[in-house]
This record gives structure tokens, sequence and C-alpha cells, in this order.
């Protein structure tokens, strides 16, 4: 692959990827607590009569939005390609808080899932743009710990979720919640237009060369320290190529592996978070503790971000995944058991550890196992096809739960965890003979 030489600027970029970084955790954050803040009032919905909504259509509501991310996430990247990240990460915020505001208002539970389908494509294109932006801004040799680093703000909103909805629910019923969707608005966006720089990887593949450079004199760094903005534009034939290359030889097998991991994956992922609060409270905890243990869950998240990368790092992405989904199938099934509160609080804590993390180690797996050029596409299509799991999860805990049957619901989720244990193993020994001696891991 060419690579085109840079222009010397003196400094380094630090100042700039800080800058880069923390912006784009921010609107991570705020995509957190879009996502998160369904299940935390989750409860009180299905306790308010004007709404009239079910346990059935409390989890199909929230499939809608699972599935708009589907949709967000497959297009982003190529919408991105078009007009750039800066512009893709403002929309998509604007595009979620006007749908929190939409949910705000609902009138009735069709309004609600429309608002919730519409969010969902605002944060199914945000969050693979702001992992790509600053991917495409990390130093040589940072980018999976700064990527590592970014999702923890989706933790962290999923804290401040919890947080909320403590406060606020309570006082202010669970519309309230929704209204707090809209700040991204009034806060976030704003401040990615005025201080955000479009990519300097994006600018240099779309031509804009003297751009990028200009970007670079102004904030005192060298494009040489930024890997992204080296590679030539690939052509539409090339971006084909890419594609064959997920299937080639027998690496059609070990595509269709990982997607399934990833379907099981995000399955478990977005199906715990939104029906946790509701099923502990059908466990017997009150509504306060209900609600917290999704905070807890979400701590656990941000600890097991940080651990699981730094131990994959040494030990393999796809052995550490697999590992952590069969740790996740245990915690899942303990929390079907009524235990003593102390006790209850440290599994879900651990499920919030294990759960997230092996699911971000798919990705890891992917992008170990595939070349350089086919490595991107890899990755979009498991994120993209995987989110199929997302649409099911939330639907899946809401019919296993009616009628009061929540150990059901913590069992088959266990069995899930158990299933993307066995897919992400598989991954290691199926299509070995097209793997490339690069991405051995």
């Amino acid at each position: 692959m060419s690579t085109i030489p840079s222009t010397a600027v003196s400094g380094r970029p630090t100042r700039l990827v800080a800058l880069v970084f923390s912006l784009c955790w921010l609107v991570v954050m705020f995509d957190g607590l879009d996502m998160f803040m369904y299940g935390a009032i989750l409860p009180k919905m299905l306790e308010d009569p004007a709404l009239g909504m079910t346990r059935p259509m409390g989890g199909v509501v929230n499939s809608y939005a699972t599935f708009g991310m589907l949709i967000g996430a497959l297009v982003a990247g190529t919408v991105t390609d078009w007009l750039g990240r800066k512009k893709i990460i403002a929309w998509c915020c604007v595009l979620f808080s006007l749908a929190s505001a939409l949910c705000a208002v609902a009138p009735s539970v069709g309004v609600l899932g429309l608002g919730r389908f519409i969010a969902g494509l605002g944060l199914g294109g945000l969050l693979p743009t702001a992992i790509a932006m600053v991917n495409e801004y990390a130093p040589r040799g940072r980018g999976s710990f700064m990527i590592g680093a970014l999702m923890t703000a989706h933790h962290a909103g999923g804290i401040l979720a919890s947080l909320l909805s403590l406060w606020l629910v309570a006082a202010f019923g669970w519309r309230s919640m929704f209204w707090v969707g809209v700040i991204p608005l009034l806060i976030a966006v704003p401040l990615v237009l005025s201080l955000l720089p479009e990519s300097l990887g994006f600018l240099v593949a779309r031509g804009r060369r003297s751009e990028a450079e200009a970007l670079a004199r102004r904030h005192g760094v060298d494009l040489a320290d930024f890997p992204a903005a080296q590679t030539i534009r690939r052509t539409a034939a090339d971006r084909w190529v890419a594609l064959r290359g997920l299937f080639a030889g027998s690496m059609w097998v070990t595509t269709i592996v990982f997607w399934l991991a990833s379907f099981g994956g995000l399955l478990l992922v977005y199906g715990v978070n939104t029906w946790l609060p509701s099923m502990m409270r059908d466990s017997g905890y009150n509504l306060g503790d209900a609600l917290a243990f999704l905070l807890v869950a979400n701590a656990g998240g941000i600890v097991g971000m940080l651990v699981a990368g730094r131990i994959a790092d040494r030990f393999g992405a796809a052995r550490v995944s697999a590992v952590w989904f069969a740790l996740t199938a245990v915690c899942t099934f303990l929390l079907g058991l009524h235990m003593a509160l102390a006790l209850t609080y440290l599994v879900v804590f651990l499920t919030g550890v294990f759960l997230n993390s092996a699911q971000t180690m798919v990705y890891a797996a992917v992008a170990a196992r595939y070349p350089t050029e086919s490595r991107a596409t890899a990755l979009g299509w498991t994120a993209g096809l995987g989110r199929f799991g997302a649409v099911v999860g939330p639907t899946l805990g809401g019919v296993l739960t009616a009628g009061g049957h929540q150990s059901l619901g913590f069992t088959v989720f266990a069995v899930t965890a158990v299933f993307g244990a066995i897919m992400i193993t598989l991954t290691r020994v199926v299509g070995k003979s097209s793997q490339p001696a690069e991405a051995a891991s």
C-alpha cells in the first residue's frame, strides 16, 4: 500500500488528540445515556396506565431502537466517507436528541416506538463514527488503548442514566428522563461544530491534503504522527476487493462464525441492559435497588473495558472473549437466584465486567484475524449484522419475563452467553488455512 510523504510540522499531537478524544468521549457518553435510560425507566413506563404498555410491548419498543441502530451503523460508514466524520457526529446527536423530545411527549406506545426508532438511527451512526475519528487521531501504537478508553464513556452514560433515574423519575415521572435526552442538542452539538476538527485521514483520503496540512499547522502537529493521514484513498473497486476478502477460501466460515458471536454478544448487551432493573424488581428487590443494579453493572463495564484490552494484548482477544462469555453465563445464571443483597451487588458488578467487554473483544478479535485491506470492512459487517442480536435481545427479554418468569429470562441469557463463547472459540480453529500470518493471534 502506498503512502503519502508528510510535510514536517513541529510539535507533538498531545493537545489535538486530547481535544478530539474529549469531544468524542462526551458524545459517546450521551449515546450511552440515551441507550441505557430506557431500561432504567421501563418499570415506571409499565406502571403508567395512560401509556398502556405491556411487557412484550416494552421489549418490542426497545427493539425498534436497536433496529434503527442496525440501519444507522451500516449506513454511517458510507455516508461519513462522503460528508466527513465531524458532520455525521453532529447530525447523529441532533437526530437522537430530537427523537428523545418526541418520546417525552409521546401520547401512545406507537409514537414512543417511532421516537425510539429515530433515536436508534442517530445512536447507531454515532458510535462507529466516533470510534473511527478517535482511531484516526490516535498516535502510532495507541489506537486500541484509545478506543477502549473511549468505550468507557458508553458505560459512564449508563451510570448517569441510573443516577438521574433515581433522582428524577420518582419526582417528575418517566417522561423527565427523555427530556434529559435533549441536552446533547444544547451542549454537545455546539461544541462539536465549533471545536471538533475534521479527521486528518478523511481530508487526505478525499484529496484535500492542503486542508489537512493547514489543520496540522494550526495545531502544531506533524501529519506523520497520524497513520490514518498517510494512506491513499482506495477506489470503489478496491472496496469490493475488501468485501470479497471476507469470503475468500475458507475465510467465509470464519466470517460467519464471527457474525454469530457478535449476534450473541449484542443480544446479551441489549437484552440484559434493557431488562435488568425490571427482572431484578420481579425477583423481589425494591425499585431503588433494581435501578442501582444498572448503575453497578455499568461501573463494572468500565472496569472490564480497561482490563480486558490489556489482558487481550497478552493472550489474544478471541481467547479472552471466550472466557469472558463463559463467566458472563455463570453470572447471569446466578442473578436468577435470590441471594443476599451484598452478594447480588457483587454478581451484578461482575456481570458488567464480563458482559460488555466480551462483545468488545469480539471486535478486537476480528481486527486481529483479517489483513489490513479487509479489516475495516470485516469490522463494519460484524458490527452491523451483529445488531440483529440487539434487535432480538430486548424483545426476547419482554416475552420471557411476561407472567413473572424472570428466572427463565436469566437462564436464557446465560445460555446465549455459552453460545457466544462457543462461536468465538470456533473462530480460533476454523478457516486457519486462509488466515494471514499478520493476523495470527
